[in-house]
């Protein structure tokens, strides 16, 4: 494969040590490829317990993020902390060869605290603190966060703390085992655990083919099937639900547990059957479980409540609102509609070079009126990696693609072949691109592709936060609400709108709906910190 592949990775010892391994193994495979380190969502808080922050894949939005962003063409996860439900358009492409599944309690000077009464172990899993008080109820828990080379720290500068519980692979890949350390072959690890999985885009047939020629099926077999345990029990990676599935002398072997947050009730479940017979042992454990009421043992602590509203100025697709944490009620609605324009086929004809579209409306109401294959487009312009896409797809290359309408205008004026320009656009547009032209003497013919309809409705006042896209959404939103929420933007064009009007605005890093929702989970998680 010719293509560079960019590996996306968290930026942790561990999370590098594993995107170099499958790193490693594709060049094995004489594919060329380079790291790409991404600082997650779960990496920007450390002194809150996981399961606070009502986030399903904290550790992996940022890389979903950046995979729909196509700023990465992998992303490389501890599986166990990847949501069994991917975002759409998103696959897994391969899991490797399974390390050590256990989890490994590091202790403090010996082992005879087990045996004391007023024990304290650190733990930042619900699983590991439920199963651990089950096991030793006299004991406490105190929640541990960080990387595992932070989190050994914490436990050697802790006078009170009497041991940890870690990942035996987490501690083994980075060759950080203590010597004072043991694995808990009691404890049933969380799904996916010792695991490492490789996710791209569906769309990425070359690259889904490449990374399935690393895939272990053992381990694809049983990590499936603790997936779909955890799935099925509604519990999101950081439930206190375990599951562990193993192959040996051609049988499959399942075990499932549940418990309450307190590791006072508990239900399990341990099934048996031939490897390619073995398809009924979740549901079989699951069948046992929930009729002895496992499902209602799943913590409450695991998701905050919706006190929270937010509303999109656009349609979000299913996609995107799983991006958000569940402690967010996220509502989506259109504050602008747009209809094409009927453009004389004359326009269409007459533009050849230097064309310029700033917007996917603008592509959709083009073709609207005439097809791919008539026009004659030789030089094309365009704002947005999502308008490039789609003028590449439909219509055919282009010259240049800026973030924004001002950073094309100051392109155009360094490097247009040409003192005239053919700019599709809408009846209401920012007079920025075409101001910037005229003043340097480029001749602007506007073609009103599409109109734009305002039709942001009265909003409630629990709505504390609004996503804008676009300065015409800002417009939309005024005509029939104040100002007095925070304002979350896709790009500097709409926060330059916003900031005219609203007391707090913030800018996505790129201009893209991913990113402005990442946004928002960033200020959030610095918010929820700060009350704590």
């Amino acid at each position: 494969m010719q293509k560079l592949i960019r590996i996306g990775t968290r930026e942790s010892e561990l999370a590098l040590w594993q995107a170099k391994s499958v790193q490693s193994q594709l060049e094995g495979l004489g594919c060329k490829t380079t790291l790409v380190p991404i600082k997650s969502i779960g990496d920007l808080a450390q002194n809150q317990p996981i399961y606070e922050f009502g986030i399903t894949g904290i550790f992996t939005k940022t890389l979903d993020i950046a995979l729909l962003n196509d700023e990465v063409d992998i992303a490389v996860h501890s599986l166990k902390d990847v949501p069994t439900l991917l975002p759409k358009g998103i696959t897994q492409a391969a899991v490797l060869k399974r390390g050590n599944v256990r989890d490994t309690l590091v202790f403090k000077n010996n082992e005879e605290f087990l045996a004391q009464r007023n024990a304290i172990i650190a733990t930042g899993s619900l699983r590991r603190k439920a199963q651990w008080l089950n096991r030793y109820p006299s004991h406490s828990t105190v929640a541990l966060r960080g990387n595992v080379n932070t989190r050994l720290e914490k436990l050697n500068n802790s006078k009170t703390w009497n041991g940890a519980i870690f990942a035996a692979a987490g501690l083994g890949r980075i060759g950080l085992t203590p010597e004072n350390s043991v694995n808990l072959e009691w404890m049933v690890p969380a799904p996916g655990q010792g695991a490492i999985m490789i996710t791209c885009l569906n769309s990425e047939k070359d690259i889904l083919e490449v990374c399935r020629r690393l895939n272990d099926d053992e381990t694809e077999i049983c990590t499936t099937m603790e997936r779909e345990f955890l799935n099925k029990l509604e519990g999101g990676c950081s439930s206190p639900i375990g599951a562990l599935g193993f192959i040996k002398n051609e049988e499959v072997h399942f075990h499932g547990i549940i418990l309450n947050e307190d590791g006072t009730k508990k239900v399990e479940a341990k099934r048996s059957a031939p490897l390619g017979k073995h398809e009924c042992l979740v549901e079989e454990c699951l069948n046992f479980i929930v009729e002895r009421g496992g499902k209602s043992l799943i913590s409450k602590a695991a998701i905050k409540p919706q006190d929270t509203t937010i509303i999109s100025s656009k349609i979000l697709s299913a996609g995107q609102l799983d991006l958000f944490p569940k402690s967010i009620k996220v509502e989506s609605i259109d504050f602008i509609k747009t209809t094409p324009n009927r453009i004389k086929p004359t326009i269409l004809k007459a533009a050849h070079k230097n064309v310029v579209i700033t917007s996917k409306n603008g592509v959709e109401a083009i073709l609207n009126n005439c097809t791919s294959e008539d026009l004659k487009f030789e030089t094309i312009y365009c704002v947005g990696r999502r308008t490039k896409k789609l003028i590449e797809q439909k219509i055919g290359p282009v010259r240049h693609s800026a973030k924004n309408s001002k950073a094309l205008a100051e392109y155009l004026i360094k490097f247009l072949e040409g003192k005239e320009i053919t700019y599709f656009c809408s009846d209401i547009r920012m007079d920025e691109l075409p101001g910037i032209l005229e003043n340097n003497n480029i001749t602007v013919n506007e073609v009103e592709a599409y109109s734009t309809k305002l039709e942001a409705p009265k909003l409630s006042k629990s709505v504390r936060e609004v996503l804008f896209y676009s300065p015409s959404t800002i417009e939309s939103f005024l005509k029939k609400n104040t100002p007095t929420c925070i304002a979350y933007c896709i790009g500097e064009t709409t926060a330059k709108k916003a900031r005219k009007h609203f007391k707090d605005v913030y800018t996505a890093k790129i201009p893209t709906i991913e990113s402005v929702i990442e946004l928002v989970n960033q200020k959030h998680i610095i918010k929820d910190k700060k009350n704590d």
